[in-house]
């Protein structure tokens, strides 16, 4: 496994495993505790892992916390799914870049997105399993939420938002987010 910087967005990097094939499929390594240190990620910082399952379309996102913000690594564990990361801390050399990745269950690769940043995905398989590794214990009431088809943000979405939750469909523009 290799720590990969994504030079667009400070503090966003991608873990690249090597997964092991043979008739059978395959195994892989999808978290390796000396190559995130390596990459100046605490590994210990982890406070809680979780998983979402989404169809074909949906779209969740775009998610940030306030406060002292939260810090995840996501994988598409089976599936496929187009990944967005955008930079909202204020002090960054990149505010407001815009990265786009796409991960899947095949690959187990990893993207690390700092406190602050902003993350969704879209679901571009039948079925897409999202794991997450977040820093800190999740708190609702610091949830914040854009609009995934702010023109401001113009992510490239590759397909039709098929479902969106009910906060992310009122979800206000970044805009009106940041004030």
């Amino acid at each position: 496994m290799k720590a990969v910087p994504v030079p667009s967005i400070s503090g966003v990097w991608l873990f690249q495993p090597t997964p092991h094939r043979d008739d059978r499929g395959f195994f892989s390594r999808t978290f390796d505790a000396g190559v995130a240190r390596s990459a100046g990620i605490d590994p210990d910082g982890f406070a809680q892992d979780s998983v979402s399952r989404s169809v074909r379309g949906v779209v969740r996102g775009m998610h940030l916390r306030s406060g002292a913000g939260e810090a995840k690594l996501v994988r598409c564990s089976y599936g496929e799914v187009f990944d967005v990361v955008v930079d909202l801390r204020p002090g960054s050399p990149t505010f407001r870049a815009l990265e786009t990745f796409r991960l899947s269950g095949d690959t187990q690769e990893s993207i690390y997105v700092p406190a602050g940043c902003a993350h969704g995905f879209q679901a571009l398989s039948e079925v897409a399993d999202v794991s997450y590794r977040i820093d800190r214990a999740h708190d609702p009431s610091e949830d914040v939420a854009i609009a995934h088809d702010d023109p401001e943000l113009a992510i490239p979405w590759p397909l039709p938002a098929a479902l969106l939750s009910e906060r992310d469909a009122s979800a206000p523009s970044l805009a009106d987010a940041l004030r």
